[in-house]
């Protein structure tokens, strides 16, 4: 397993992507993140439920944070809630 920075991460990505190896991205020597290959086209459903289970979390807090109701959020059209910088990772 490789080790490398954030900014080593961002600056080489291209190069990291074509790797075969996991790569433990972190920030200010925590761990922040994996890069894991993947050779086959479909995500096994664990792996889509997580990601649809962190991705809601950060959704809600965000909206939270802008004092959104549930009633506001299902009367809006997507396009009418202003991004957070949560919402463009």
């Amino acid at each position: 397993m490789k080790v490398v920075s954030v900014r080593d991460f961002r600056d080489r990505a291209s190069e990291m992507f074509r790797s075969e190896d996991v790569i433990l991205v972190t920030r200010g020597g925590a761990p922040a993140g994996f890069y894991l290959p993947w050779d086959t086209p479909e995500l096994p459903i664990e792996v889509r439920r997580e990601v649809f289970l962190r991705r809601s979390e950060q959704i809600g807090t965000a909206l939270d944070a802008q004092g959104a109701s549930e009633q506001e959020v299902r009367c809006q059209p997507p396009s009418s809630l202003t991004p957070t910088s949560s919402f463009r990772r």
